[in-house]
């Protein structure tokens, strides 16, 4: 099956009661790009901390995301940084690109049961990034990065703490994500799995690692560039 070319059923998301979404090029398109000033901001933050040049700061950034999930986790397993400082400075951001977003909103809140975001960012971003796109409100709970203990997905560890405290069924939930290596372990723990990659995905820079087809494709379900699209097919 080409799955970024199949469509959904109701029927095949009917068992669902637990919608779990990531944030970031998740709940908003790639194209929107708020990552990139939380990627300027780590460089910074990186380059100050260790009297570097940017160049250099951002190699090694980008080497500490790769080798531990995120770029704090690495800053704190080498330089044990503080992590609340480094999030705070991080997340400084400019959330005026995104705009609300009513036909998403309705979407989600048409879902039966419960939904929630689940990101490797902080509560606070997440919770402005949302109120921007006007969808804040119909969500139960928000899991971050320091819910998480400073683990990030895809550690297996992070997503039991969240089914844990969110008494959440796996065999009866769903999780959308944008990085295929975030969702190996949802679909190893029986859940439905939604990659959202970028509309005109030919234009969009992506490593190869964020690419579907650098993933086990047994470990995505669907595949979708219309998050709004996919999740109206579900509540016909």
């Amino acid at each position: 099956m080409n799955k970024t070319a199949s469509a959904p059923s109701a029927a095949d998301f009917a068992h669902v009661r637990d919608w779990v979404f990531d944030l970031d090029n998740t709940l908003y398109p790639h194209h929107i790009d708020l990552f990139a000033q939380i990627d300027r901001n780590m460089t910074a933050y990186v380059s100050e901390l260790l009297q570097m040049d940017p160049a250099e700061a951002k190699i090694l950034q980008k080497k500490y995301y790769h080798d531990h999930g995120t770029t704090l986790a690495g800053l704190m397993t080498h330089h044990g940084v503080d992590p609340n400082d480094f999030l705070a400075r991080a997340h400084a951001i400019d959330y005026s690109a995104l705009l609300p977003d009513e036909a998403l909103g309705e979407a989600i809140k048409a879902l039966p049961g419960r939904k929630f975001i689940f990101t490797n960012g902080t509560v606070a971003h997440a919770e402005a990034a949302a109120r921007a796109l006007g969808i804040l409100d119909n969500f139960d709970n928000i899991f971050d990065i320091v819910a998480a203990e400073y683990q990030p997905k895809p550690a297996g560890s992070t997503y039991d703490k969240f089914m844990s405290l969110n008494r959440v069924d796996t065999q009866k939930a769903a999780m959308f994500e944008d990085l295929p290596r975030n969702l190996m372990v949802p679909k190893a723990l029986g859940m439905k799995t939604v990659l959202l990659v970028p509309r005109n995905l030919e234009t969009i820079v992506l490593e190869s690692w964020e690419r579907a087809e650098n993933t086990e494709p047994d470990n995505i379900d669907f595949v979708t560039d219309d998050l709004t699209g996919f999740l109206e097919r579900l509540i016909g």
